[in-house]
């Protein structure tokens, strides 16, 4: 009777013993866990510091340096006065004139992020570390989403820098002129929208969105093919179409706020709720020129998706300065296309495919309408507005990318990085 309670107790020193055991090691996995999912985001982090030097800072750029192109800074400031119009004009830069007064000729999003900074820097707000802080803000939106989409650290983290980095965003990240802040922030807006809407919260999603067309006009397209999008996965989930449209109330009603609000403002300076100022600049007023048309898409086509990106000029060759192949200066888009060729002939092409390629091409005709498609630049900085569709397009397909993807993304970078110390744009 002893012996077995001894047995008894003997066994049941063991099994705590081996609780335990078990909980502890579960505790330190855990712990390894948690230090392995910092890792990533800490290499993303020093990968970004290593380009903000070699772009930025090694040309002797320094980073707090206001950009000579301040539209948004000069914008905030007249707000702090009670105008919606500058004091003068400044003929660097591309002002609309309208009844004899000089407006900042973009929507207005980017003033907002920088009004409050007016206070602490006045007219010398550091732009350029604002759109350096919108470029890693994306860069940490864009690993969140690969995530959530199912990747592993190494390759979220690898897809997030290439997605951003390999494209003609590069030379854009680490610049305060105007045309760089809103097109940075407004790629970031839309990374957080697609985000939000992959973590299954419309809400955000369309507040992200909205606020992104305030930088980019034509990200107008982005919020029909998301609502869609959510419509489509909530009925894979059993979701009916009328609750699944009904989550989406309130977010669209917040993005119909927003998108008043941009119309208030258009009204007040323009008398027309549509226009922010492009048409009033003179190269369109008075000067003759066609801001959107037809006409431009045959140019456009011809410059900006089957041009090469050198030259021969003053005897040596150098990179074409008003931009070459989209496809080429963003490799992001062209796989895009390769994927869904694959996908195809896989018979792994769904109806959610096509809707984001669909979107996508839309979105290209609407830029290829516009006159300069970005003028003086590396690549064709306009297209890099399409980037989330490649995104969008990675979180929908089964199959993730493979080596020969990363090959392509690799001497994409590569070429950008070039490409970003030949344009730099104080």
């Amino acid at each position: 009777m002893l012996s077995n309670e001894n047995g008894v107790a003997k066994h049941g020193t063991l099994c705590r013993r081996a609780a335990d055991w078990y909980t502890a090691c579960m505790t330190e996995n855990a712990r390894s866990r948690k230090g392995r999912v910092l890792i990533a985001p800490l290499a993303l982090a020093l990968a970004f510091l290593a380009l903000l030097v070699a772009v930025r800072l090694s040309p002797g750029h320094p980073l707090t340096a206001p950009s000579a192109y301040n539209s948004y800074t000069l914008q905030a400031m007249a707000w702090r006065d009670g105008r919606a119009y500058l004091a003068e004009d400044v003929p660097h830069l591309e002002l609309a004139i309208f009844e004899g007064r000089y407006y900042v000729s973009f929507p207005p999003v980017p003033s907002l992020v920088l009004y409050p900074l007016t206070f602490l820097f006045g007219n010398d707000v550091p732009d350029g570390l604002a759109v350096t802080l919108y470029a890693l803000a994306a860069l940490l939106a864009l690993y969140a989403a690969l995530r959530r989409g199912g990747f592993q650290e190494v390759g979220a983290a690898f897809w997030a820098f290439m997605l951003l980095f390999g494209s003609s965003l590069l030379p854009l990240a680490f610049s305060g002129a105007v045309w760089h802040q809103a097109q940075v922030l407004g790629f970031l807006l839309a990374v957080l929208s697609v985000a939000m809407f992959a973590r299954g919260r419309p809400l955000p999603g369309l507040v992200f969105y909205a606020l992104s067309v305030g930088c980019r006009p034509f990200n107008a397209v982005y919020g029909p093919l998301l609502a869609i999008l959510y419509v489509l996965e909530r009925k894979k989930e059993g979701v009916p179409f009328a609750a699944a449209a009904g989550q989406l109330m309130p977010g669209l009603a917040a993005g119909f706020a927003v998108a008043c609000l941009y119309g208030w403002y258009n009204w007040a300076r323009f008398g027309n709720p549509l226009e922010f100022g492009h048409n009033y600049l003179p190269e369109f007023s008075f000067q003759g020129g066609v801001q959107f048309s037809l006409s431009h898409v045959v140019r456009n086509l011809e410059s900006h998706v089957f041009s090469l990106p050198f030259e021969f000029r003053e005897g040596i060759w150098r990179f074409k300065q008003f931009g070459f192949s989209l496809f080429i200066a963003n490799p992001a888009l062209l796989l895009t296309l390769v994927w869904a060729c694959a996908d195809v002939i896989k018979r792994r092409f769904r109806a959610r495919h096509a809707l984001i390629l669909a979107f996508m091409l839309l979105h290209l005709f609407l830029l290829l309408l516009h006159r300069t498609f970005g003028g003086y630049q590396y690549g064709a900085r306009y297209a890099a507005d399409l980037i989330p569709y490649a995104l969008l397009y990675i979180l929908n397909r089964e199959k993730k990318p493979g080596w020969a993807s990363w090959g392509v993304m690799v001497m994409g970078l590569g070429l950008a990085v070039a490409g970003g110390l030949a344009f730099f744009v104080p």
